[in-house]
């Protein structure tokens, strides 16, 4: 079996993989904060953990793969009272928003997606505990975390004390100890979402840092294999959930690895929500479609950063139409994945030499090797790509789109019908010899988008 090897920010090396029980490969993500839709920066953590839970299922009996939802916010508090709607109604309508998008981008489900406010109690237990062995304390109405009480504070993010609190960008207030101690839990007034704690005599909710914590050690344990986030968390979110976790477990470590995708930037800029540079990811997939965002955000290694626009869109689409064409509709065997394919990305997932290895077989396939078409097919499941059919995706339609149900939906139905009997018409000019009907035919479809493929097998047609 080839061996993965990951890099660990931690260590700041790349480091053979070794799980902590071979059993069950335990990973914990950051997921979203639900006060508003995803954009492309935040797919990419999506799709690059996706990719890594499909490759060591691939080599281990069991993962157990958790992903949060953050549902107790800043952030959310302040959107609700912006939008005039109830933060519990703006959670739910977040999160469907978010699985439809994520859905779209061919991510499959986690194990288990706890919502923050259903582990009020859990966290609140763990803050206690903090307090009990002098890493916490309660100061009007707020518990800190007391950085000084543990000596390995800041081994993750690797900075200066100096460092730290100028990144972790946290009010400098007079009632903690230290200006880097930070929230555990903090008062909340009669408009913000609150619950009843052991703190302080009025309602209170959790810092959010303690969230993540409480949630791991309910699903993974008080220590497991694999913590993964976007490069934006090392400091202060992972820094701050490894301190407080270890120091309530009494462990050396939360995660025996920590992992961090690079940035989705746009031009020179990392995309963000607060430099309003960003593309929402569901106007990316409407645009290109799911699994050709899927593909750009896996064009480039998973730690470097990855430029996104119309020409990184373009061409993704360019290579998934080269690699349908070659696969065919030939059916995965999870027995058939290359091994020269699996030695890539088991590297550190080197999606960028595990693609260049599938051009590869692609060539091979076009050639009429029916095992390289195979090992093609195989191998791509594993980046979570070239799962639907090969002509479903040269017709430029997801599978499920003619199954939707709603109006849009049965309008691009009958519009499918539509180009399936003129090329039924075109196929019977050509029957006749009506050279010049059938080409009026095919001319007419592409100046409406549609271009046909004529093949061993039949015509096919795709949207330009």
């Amino acid at each position: 079996m080839t061996d993965i090897t990951l890099y660990n920010t931690l260590t700041r090396e790349k480091e053979p993989f070794v799980p902590l029980d071979a059993e069950n490969v335990r990973v914990y993500a950051c997921g979203p904060t639900v006060y508003d839709r995803i954009h492309v920066g935040n797919a990419r953590p999506i799709v690059v953990f996706d990719v890594l839970v499909r490759l060591l299922r691939h080599h281990y009996p069991q993962v157990t793969y958790v992903r949060n939802i953050t549902d107790v916010d800043d952030k959310i508090i302040t959107r609700a009272a912006e939008s005039d709607i109830d933060i519990g109604k703006l959670c739910d309508d977040t999160i469907a928003c978010f699985h439809r998008d994520i859905a779209a981008l061919g991510a499959l489900p986690p194990d288990h997606e706890p919502r923050a406010t259903a582990f009020i109690d859990e966290m609140i237990a763990m803050i206690t505990l903090l307090i009990e062995k002098g890493h916490a304390y309660v100061a009007e109405g707020h518990v800190l975390f007391s950085v000084a009480t543990m000596p390995s504070y800041g081994k993750l993010s690797r900075r200066s004390m100096d460092d730290m609190i100028a990144g972790a960008r946290v009010e400098v207030a007079p009632y903690k100890r230290d200006a880097a101690d930070f929230v555990l839990w903090k008062p909340s007034n009669d408009d913000q979402p609150g619950w009843d704690n052991p703190f302080d005599r009025s309602k209170g909710r959790p810092g959010w840092h303690i969230e993540c914590s409480a949630m791991a050690k309910h699903y993974l344990g008080d220590t497991f294999d694999i913590h993964a986030g976007g490069l934006d968390l090392v400091f202060p979110h992972h820094e701050n959930e490894m301190a407080q976790s270890c120091c309530a477990h009494d462990t050396e470590i939360m995660a025996r690895v920590w992992m961090h995708n690079g940035f989705v930037t746009m031009g020179d800029e990392k995309m963000s929500k607060s430099l309003g540079n960003m593309i929402r990811a569901h106007e990316a997939i409407t645009a290109h479609r799911g699994e050709t965002v899927r593909a750009a955000l896996l064009a480039a290694h998973y730690r470097a950063p990855v430029s996104l626009g119309e020409d990184a869109f373009a061409e993704s689409r360019n290579v998934l139409d080269r690699l349908y064409r070659a696969v065919g509709n030939v059916s995965a065997d999870v027995d058939a994945v290359d091994a020269v394919f699996l030695d890539a990305l088991s590297d550190d997932l080197n999606t960028p030499a595990a693609m260049a290895r599938l051009h590869q077989l692609a060539g091979a396939a076009n050639k009429g090797d029916d095992a390289a078409a195979v090992a093609l097919k195989s191998s791509a499941v594993l980046l979570g790509l070239l799962e639907g059919s090969a002509d479903e995706w040269a017709r430029g339609e997801e599978a499920e789109t003619a199954a939707g149900g709603d109006d849009d939906a049965a309008i691009k139905l009958e519009t499918k019908m539509e180009i399936e009997a003129r090329i039924e018409a075109r196929n019977a000019a050509r029957a006749a010899r009506d050279f010049a009907t059938a080409d009026a035919i095919r001319d007419d479809l592409a100046a409406r988008g549609i271009l046909l493929e004529d093949g061993p097998d039949g015509t096919i047609w795709r949207r330009s």
